[in-house]
Formats: C-alpha cells, structure tokens, sequence
C-alpha cells in the first residue's frame, strides 16, 4: 500500500486554485510512489467551505497555524503573500511538515536564509514554487545548452511583462504594498526570470539596475475618493554579469499595453541561438551555426522524446498549458519525499534568488553596479 501524503494549503485565492488544480490532476496522469490527499484547504472569508469543496478538499480551516498543527498533515504548501512566507514556513519545517512554498520566497535575503536554514535543521524536503522551470520547451532549452549545442553563452535577455494595473483607476491591493509584496515587479515577476537565468546560465555575480513607480497613487475601493500610495515598482530593468562571463539584460513590468503574461527569454553562444514566449510555450526557437539554411526554426515540444512529463499527458501535437507546471512541480515534490533526496528548486535556489534581487534594489536605489552577496553558511 502506498504512503498518504496529507496536504495542507494556505491561502486559496489566484494561486491556490492553480495548486488545488495540480493536486487534483496529479494522480490521474502520473504513477507516484504515494497517494497525495488534499486534507485542508486554509483562508479567509465567508465562502471558504464551499470553496474547499468545490476544489476537492476534505477540510478547511481559517488559521495557517491550525494546519501546521495537525499531526495529520505531512506537507504544507503556501500560497500566501510574501511578508508572511517566512514565519509560516519555518514553523511549518519545525513542526516536521514538508513544504512547497510560492515565490518569491521571502521579502529579503534574511528571510530567506532563517527558511533554508530551518528546512535544513528539520530535515524536511523543500521547494520554492519557480514553476516555469517545469516548462517542456524550457527544459529542452537547458538540454541544448547543457549538451553545448550554443557554444560558449555569451548573453541572456530577458523580459516579463503583463498590463494588469494599467488603468490609473486601478484599485489599490495588497501587491502595491512593498512591506507585503516586496519590491514590485522586480519581485513578483524579476523573481522568476532570475531563476530562469540561474537555471539555464548560472551564477549571476553583478548588476545595475532603474526602477520607477509610474502611477504614484491608486484609489481604495473601501473608501471611495480616498487614494493611497504606491510603494512597490511597476517598472524594472537591469543588467547582469554572470559568473560564468555571459552578459545578461532584464526587464520586467506591469505597464506594458498589449502583454497579458508575457516571459520571453533568449540565449545566444558562439554556435548558436534560443529563443522561447511563455504566450507560445510549446514551442522553442532555435537557431545553429552551420545549419542551412542559418536561422530560427520552430522546434514544438510535444513529443516524448524531447521532455520526461510529456509521455504521461497526450499525443504529440496537443499541447500543454500553463497549469500543468503546477502538476509537474508536485510530482518533483511528491517523488522526492517517497525517494528521500532534495527536489529543485529548493530554499538553496529561492535565497539565492532572493540575493540577487536584494543586490538589484540596492543598485535600483544608488545607481551603481553592485556586487551579489551570497550568504556562505547556506553554501
């Protein structure tokens, strides 16, 4: 008979619906080693029981506290804003839990440290929610590199841009708020093409930065006419150096019309070329030195060969979305748990993150190219 994995959620709004999806889909396509059960669904407000039954939750409870004290939970998952993911997941790793958390994974290097450092002690598996890593046209991507099928990398370039906020009347929440949200879309969407960078490239060593607020202020939906101020970026760019000499250039932003969840990346070497859009993420673009004719071609990953989720899906041809990066992330933490190894990408990755967009603010802030720390006691 197969290990129950009891589950509890924390936070079940945007994010914990696409969690909820993933844990509900998971065993229907993929053979696991144990028998996830979707125990407690964890929030706020009047609708909460209907919502857990209607994601397919046993339980609910309204305090993060109460699930990491269930005895009958094994894994915690938090999908709740960053200024409280450090002291839920480090009680949650003292009480013995396994945890999945959302990125970014704390406000600060600090935070992020005080979590690694607590998962290590427990002994407890870990993984910070960087879920475009789960892309098959991404991993392919790392594959190419890894195989040195682009030579020596010389850049990276990256940008994510969405136009949720647009609107100046767009009403204020809690994403604008710097001491819940951290630093904006350098954060929130920086976060993630950092990882990516890291993931397909490597150490990022120094970088430069400018950020910008442009609508200063937004109206309180609770208070009509009252408008409150803006405190987290809606624009980022910065440069990078990366350890390993490659060059890097980012942008993120929130403001740009037309872009509803647009990540693109492009890598370029001395052989050759890739390119990929999350808004097309079948497919890789890539390009080889001495192929004829030289150019782009569209590479659409979908058959087995190229990536190990694709045969537990559908033929070749029909695609994935975006909400199956959830599903693989699960089988990553799932398997590791019943395996007893460290899944990626664990604390480890989301604190080193977190090092360089803490270097970003401070270059964003001073206008100067700046040094990432990185913390030696999490080496």
């Amino acid at each position: 008979m197969k290990q129950k994995l009891n589950v509890g959620l924390i936070g079940h709004k945007f994010m914990g619906k696409a969690h909820s999806h993933a844990l509900r889909d998971i065993s229907m396509f993929f053979e696991l080693d144990c028998e996830p059960v979707m125990h407690t669904l964890c929030g706020l407000g009047d609708d909460l029981a209907a919502t857990a039954a209607r994601y397919g939750w046993q339980r609910h409870a309204d305090s993060w506290e109460a699930v990491i004290n269930d005895p009958e939970i094994h894994v915690v998952d938090v999908c709740t804003p960053g200024d409280t993911h450090c002291r839920i997941v480090v009680a949650a790793a003292q009480a013995g839990k396994h945890v999945l958390c959302e990125k970014p994974l704390a406000l600060n290097a600090a935070e992020a440290l005080e979590m690694y450092r607590a998962a290590q002690a427990a002994g407890v598996r870990h993984l910070v929610n960087f879920n475009y890593r789960r892309v098959p046209a991404v991993n392919l991507a790392r594959a190419l590199i890894e195989e040195g099928r682009l030579g020596t990398i010389y850049h990276f370039r990256a940008l994510y841009q969405q136009d949720w906020p647009l609107d100046p009347e767009f009403p204020y929440l809690w994403r604008f708020d710097q001491t819940v949200a951290g630093a904006g879309s350098m954060a929130d969407k920086g976060s993630h093409i950092v990882d990516l960078a890291r993931y397909l490239v490597g150490e990022i060593d120094e970088v430069a930065a400018a950020n910008e607020i442009f609508v200063k202020h937004r109206p309180l939906s609770e208070q009509p006419g009252a408008r409150k101020e803006v405190t987290t970026d809606d624009a980022a760019v910065f440069l990078a150096r990366f350890t390993g000499g490659a060059m890097g250039l980012f942008l993120t932003s929130r403001m740009s019309a037309g872009h509803k969840n647009c990540l693109t990346f492009e890598v370029n070497g001395s052989q050759g070329s890739l390119s990929f859009n999350l808004e097309r993420m079948n497919e890789l673009e890539v390009c080889f030195r001495g192929e004829r004719p030289e150019g782009f071609r569209t590479v659409m990953v979908t058959d087995a060969a190229e990536h190990r989720y694709i045969k537990n899906w559908w033929p070749p041809g029909h695609v994935l979305g975006w909400e199956h990066t959830f599903v693989h992330q699960y089988y990553e933490l799932f398997q590791a748990i019943t395996g007893g190894y460290q899944p990626a990408p664990s604390f480890l990755d989301g604190l080193r993150n977190q090092e360089v967009l803490d270097a970003i603010e401070v270059a964003a802030r001073e206008k100067r190219w700046v040094t990432v720390t990185r913390s030696e006691a999490a080496a």
